[in-house]
């Protein structure tokens, strides 16, 4: 009897995302911290990776490290599989399709700020939608909407300007591995 071994390669690039996913969770498990004062508003500091991947690695990349974190989180908060769970990804996959429209926009009038702002209204909306749907069958959810709304300008703004300020600094290169 032969056993056959597979070897997985890992490249620089699957490296780089690994890192940025690891970012992005630590941010998740930052904000799970933080005491919110109504289930759902929450600072979202991960979205801060999201948007300096996209605009620094592209789109592909900022997909896979979302995704990732969106996985790695709920396994680490204990919530894979429960309404946290699919709340989380349909407000991600929103947000990730808006910013995936966004980026086609004149980079001379929409920055991270803006495109920060769009991801947060996306990830509330398809959050807010899948609640209606599927956990609040009653049009009532909709009255959170505007308060939710301002939290997502709130939050988002600030999340773009540090996006903002982190873009401004010169991207940090990865070591040489053999």
């Amino acid at each position: 009897m032969t056993r056959s071994v597979i070897e997985l390669r890992v490249s620089d690039e699957d490296r780089r995302i690994a890192g940025l996913a690891s970012a992005a969770v630590l941010l998740s498990l930052v904000d799970a911290a933080v005491p919110s004062p109504l289930p759902g508003i929450k600072p979202g500091l991960a979205n801060i990776v999201t948007l300096v991947v996209l605009l620094r690695h592209g789109w592909g990349t900022a997909i896979w490290v979302s995704l990732l974190r969106v996985l790695a989180a709920s396994l680490l908060l204990g919530y894979f599989l429960a309404p946290g769970f699919f709340l989380s990804l349909s407000g991600t996959v929103c947000s990730l399709l808006t910013l995936g429209l966004a980026r086609h926009l004149p980079s001379r009038w929409f920055g991270p700020v803006s495109l920060s702002i769009f991801a947060a209204l996306a990830h509330i909306g398809g959050q807010l939608l899948l609640a209606r749907l599927w956990l609040i069958p009653h049009d009532g959810v909709f009255l959170l909407a505007p308060l939710f709304a301002a939290a997502a300008l709130f939050f988002g703004t600030l999340n773009g300007l540090v996006a903002a300020r982190l873009l401004a600094e010169p991207a940090p290169t990865s070591p040489v591995h053999d």
